[in-house]
């Protein structure tokens, strides 16, 4: 929402409104509908999922509500279909489903001009016939337009509980579009197979600081079982606190350890130790934003002997070889001083172009600092293969140890986690995975 109130007041002092007063409708709404509509141009799309967070009633998302009814009569009826997801409990001891939330949260939203053409009840089971009766009714829809997003043990699997209850026929009808269901067999397969489970497992460390909050690093954890699953291995994530003093004991049993983003200096030099660890005892290592830039710092410290440390967490290191580059230090507003979006890189010949199958990649950022390019020169003197630069040759975007000094060492200041799908999983991530396999000799078999 803030980017798109700067938006229209960026506009507005430059004289769009011609002097207008600006209101949140229309010009708020006209520009949420003309980042839809960039999308669409940009990705030359035939069909654009928008969703909608929160809840109905919301003051957060009620300019985003108003948005799209205003796209059903731009476009027509027959190009926008809505969706609305709602809630079903079952009270302890009452054991009856009660639709009255789906009730309300429906009238809510005809009273601002939209009407669901499909709902999906969350619930821990199957509604009741009644209960869909009901609903309908109330919604003035058919029954057969009423879903149970039936709780599942794997997020994978709502697909294809959807489509097992017709949502791809609604989908079809309403918008009068055919859909390719052979695209979705793959899907499935892997979303069950993962279900399933494994004879063998790995288990992969991640060392961070927000080790009590379950989707701090969801995206890591998500592109680790796209890895897993398409290597037919099961997989167990453990999370291992950076701040405790101990570190290296939580490293016993772990197969692989990653590195993910952050910022601040809290835990940092846990960070630190445990890629150490990793260097020095050749167990798979990914590093992730931050990682990269505590596995400069080790690798400095320890193979070049230099008494290195990052700007951010020491602003008075004496070799800097993590730190704002001359361009950024002038900018007051630290948003200026970030990289944000995708950013090209070209590869050298390695582990990483190796993975990547090409010279040339695309990966999505979020940080402020770099790699000094004075220290360049002397990390890959020592052996650090500086495997990827941007494209003035400045940025350090990727490195890694040869495969003779080390299984698996690769860094990344990118975050490729964010690309990684259950059908295509981030090829970091995916080398990573087959590093582990290959180290522990394991032969991946399904149950």
């Amino acid at each position: 929402m803030g980017k798109i109130f700067k938006s229209v007041l960026d506009k507005e002092r430059k004289g769009n409104f011609l002097g207008k007063t600006d209101q949140f409708v229309p010009h708020v709404t006209n520009e949420i509908k003309e980042k839809i509509y960039g999308i669409v141009k940009e990705e030359n799309a035939e069909l654009v999922f928008i969703e909608i967070g929160g809840t109905i009633g919301d003051l957060e998302n009620s300019l985003y509500l108003e948005a799209v009814r205003q796209l059903k009569w731009e476009k027509g009826d027959d190009n926008v279909i809505f969706i609305h997801l709602t809630y079903v409990p079952i009270p302890t001891g009452v054991n009856e489903q009660k639709s009255k939330p789906t009730q309300m949260s429906v009238k809510l939203l005809n009273e601002i001009g939209i009407q669901p053409n499909v709902i999906v009840c969350r619930c821990s089971e199957y509604l009741k016939e009644n209960v869909r009766k009901k609903i309908g009714l109330f919604c003035n829809l058919s029954e057969k337009n009423i879903l149970t997003g039936k709780d599942v043990s794997s997020v994978y699997l709502i697909p294809h509980e959807l489509r097992k209850q017709g949502m791809e026929e609604l989908i079809e009808k309403k918008l009068k579009i055919k859909i390719n269901k052979k695209k979705n067999e793959k899907w499935d397969k892997l979303a069950l197979k993962m279900n399933n489970g494994f004879k063998e497992k790995i288990v992969v460390g991640i060392c961070g600081k927000y080790c009590d909050l379950g989707d701090s690093y969801a995206s890591i954890i998500e592109a680790l079982k796209h890895s897993a699953v398409h290597l037919d291995i099961g997989i167990e994530i453990k999370m291992i606190d950076s701040e405790k003093e101990d570190i290296e004991k939580e490293l016993n049993e772990i197969d692989g350890i990653i590195i993910p983003g952050g910022f601040g200096n809290r835990g940092w030099e846990g960070k630190i130790k445990t890629i150490k660890c990793a260097r020095e005892n050749n167990i798979p290592f990914l590093g992730i934003c931050l990682g990269l830039q505590a596995a400069i710092v080790e690798f400095s410290r320890n193979v070049c002997d230099l008494e290195a440390d990052s700007t951010e967490m020491n602003p008075n290191a004496k070799d800097n070889v993590i730190t704002l580059l001359d361009e950024q230090k002038g900018i007051v507003d630290k948003g200026g001083t970030m990289r944000l979006g995708a950013y090209p890189t070209l590869l050298k010949k390695g582990i990483i172009q190796d993975l990547y199958e090409t010279k040339n990649v695309n990966e999505r950022h979020r940080h402020r600092y770099e790699v000094n390019p004075n220290y360049h020169k002397v990390l890959e003197e020592k052996g650090l293969i500086i495997s990827g630069l941007s494209p003035d040759r400045k940025l350090v975007e990727f490195v890694e140890l040869p495969k003779e000094k080390h299984c698996f060492f690769v860094a990344t200041q990118a975050h490729p986690e964010l690309k990684s799908k259950l059908e295509k999983p981030a090829p970091l991530f995916l080398g990573f995975t087959k590093a582990i396999i290959n180290n522990k000799n394991l032969k991946s078999k399904k149950i």
